[in-house]
């Protein structure tokens, strides 16, 4: 440290830092949200504190500085979470018969209230599906006020409520639906639904998911506005308002797991999770279920309209009984402020 100049002493001590808040967010996801509320707020940032990590060895090695140490340990630690972030290859096994699609899709009311400027928004969702045809369809945000055909599934389970705004959730399905439900969460307008599907010999239990939105705007320049015009007494509102949030995805989530393990079929969940795969949230829902964009996906996976940073948020998790054949989001098909996730799957014949 003495060697150091006084430059290269100031930018250590922020590396420090960014280690210390780094551990914190690892350690996060195996803590309850209720006990650090505030706290959850770091695993939202942990790709960011990565890519700073990594920035921060690069810079250090240049110099040949022992210093790399310190990010350098940090990021072999968090090598486990950087498969959450970004994937460097993709699988896509070759199709068969017995391969079936999955896709979940909060499509935001089908743009009943006109958030994006064009007419033909359910035109293009209707077109997408068609395209894809997924087997199995799960939909977040689902009104009843649209166009969209879904005429190609015979069999359908759709969940409304809402005294203003009716929405809710639908599983779509090419196979019989024999067994159905909603799991409704406390002190909160969003739920879960739930269908048994028979396919072929097999019952394949499938969960659509929405859980409490923590309402964080999806422009990075209004969020720096609205930090910029706000009072401290305004942010710490802010940030309680997370924390509050933080805690019923908890509660939420606990919810599902116990739903889940009340089920002997082989699972696959859907949905929109409103938080990231950093988070004790996504720990609890996914339990030993596979992440289907981990197993086949490449890139960032993202799932989320969040400008300049790739939020994934929307997740397609499949029972081990599944081999996980493909993976795709499309980031590029802006009909909703998330992005249409699928993953053709197939029962393991291992």
């Amino acid at each position: 440290m003495n060697k150091l100049g006084w430059f290269n002493k100031g930018i250590f001590y922020i590396n420090i830092v960014l280690t210390i808040l780094t551990f914190m967010a690892y350690i996060l996801p195996f803590l309850a949200p209720k006990l650090f509320p505030l706290l959850s707020v770091f695993t939202l940032f942990l790709p960011l504190m990565l890519i700073l990590n990594l920035l921060f060895f690069g810079y250090w090695l240049l110099q040949f500085k022992r210093q790399m140490l310190l990010s350098g340990v940090v990021l072999l630690l968090g090598i486990t979470f950087v498969s959450k972030f970004y994937k460097f290859s993709e699988t896509n096994l070759p199709k068969e018969e017995n391969d079936f699609v999955v896709m979940s899709y909060n499509v935001r009311l089908f743009n009943l209230y006109d958030w994006i400027k064009r007419e033909d928004v359910s035109e293009q969702i209707s077109g997408f599906i068609k395209e894809q045809t997924p087997d199995i369809l799960c939909i977040q945000e689902f009104s009843k006020r649209n166009e969209v055909d879904f005429r190609i599934y015979k069999h359908k389970y759709i969940f409304i409520e809402g005294k203003n705004t009716k929405l809710g959730q639908a599983i779509f399905s090419k196979y019989p639906i024999v067994n159905e439900g909603v799991i409704p969460f406390p002190n909160s307008t969003n739920n879960a639904v739930y269908a048994d599907i028979k396919r072929g010999k097999d019952t394949i239990r499938v969960y659509s998911i929405h859980l409490q939105s923590i309402k964080i705007t999806p422009d990075v320049h209004e969020i720096d506005e609205n930090i910029q015009g706000v009072s401290q007494h305004q942010s710490k509102r802010i940030f309680r308002r997370m924390s509050s949030s933080f805690k019923l995805q908890q509660q939420q989530a606990e919810i599902i797991k116990k739903h889940k393990s009340d089920c002997n079929y082989p699972i696959i969940v859907c949905g929109d999770m409103n938080n990231s795969p950093f988070s004790f949230v996504y720990r609890s829902i996914k339990g030993d279920l596979n992440d289907t964009f981990e197993e086949a996906g490449k890139g960032f996976g993202t799932t989320y309209n969040f400008k300049y940073y790739p939020a994934r948020i929307d997740y397609i998790f499949a029972d081990k009984q599944f081999k996980v054949k493909q993976f795709q989001s499309f980031p590029n098909f802006k009909n909703s402020d998330h992005f249409p996730i699928v993953s053709r799957l197939a029962f393991d014949k291992e």
